[in-house]
C-alpha cells in the first residue's frame, strides 16, 4: 500500500508516546460516565507529554453548547502543573474506541498556542505522530492578520 501525503509527514511512535496513549486510555476508562454503547459528558481522554518528561491527563466535558475537548483540558492541566512546553498530545475514546484525531477547533488552538507540538493520530498504517502544522496546513494566522 502506498503512503498518503498525510502519512509521509508522520513518524513512528517513541516509547514515551506509547505510554502517553495508555495514560489517556486509562484516564477515560476510569472516569467515563457513558453507559455501554451510550453517550455521556465524559467520553474522551487525552494526555500531554511535557518537555521535562512528565505526563498530564484530562477528559472532555461535553455540552450541547460546545465544551472543552479532552486535548484542551489536558493541555490546561499540564500548564496548571507547571509544564510550559508540551511536546506531544493524544486523545482516546472511551469503551475501547482507540485514538481519535483532533477536531478542527482543537487543531487551530494547538497550532496557535504550541506550534512545535506533535499530535498522535490514527492513520491507515497505525498510530503515528505528526507535527500540528501538518494537520492544519492552511490555518488562519492570527499574528499575520493583526493590523
Amino acid at each position: 500500500m502506498n503512503a498518503t501525503p498525510y502519512e509521509l509527514h508522520c513518524r513512528e511512535l517513541a516509547e514515551a508516546e506509547v505510554e502517553l496513549i495508555e495514560l489517556a486510555r486509562r484516564t477515560i476508562e476510569a472516569v467515563t460516565d457513558a453507559p455501554d454503547g451510550g453517550d455521556g459528558m465524559h467520553t474522551m481522554g487525552a494526555a500531554v507529554l511535557a518537555a521535562d518528561g512528565t505526563m498530564h491527563a484530562g477528559v472532555n466535558f461535553y455540552h450541547f453548547t460546545g465544551g472543552p475537548c479532552a486535548e484542551l483540558v489536558a493541555l490546561g492541566a499540564a500548564r496548571a502543573s507547571g509544564a510550559v512546553d508540551p511536546q506531544v498530545v493524544v486523545a482516546v475514546g472511551n469503551q475501547g474506541r482507540g485514538i481519535k484525531n483532533p477536531c478542527g477547533r482543537c487543531r487551530q488552538v494547538m497550532a496557535d498556542s504550541y506550534p512545535r507540538l506533535r499530535v498522535i493520530v490514527q492513520t491507515p498504517g497505525g498510530a503515528r505522530s505528526i507535527a500540528i502544522g501538518e494537520l492544519l496546513p492552511w490555518s488562519f494566522d492570527w499574528v499575520v492578520e493583526q493590523a
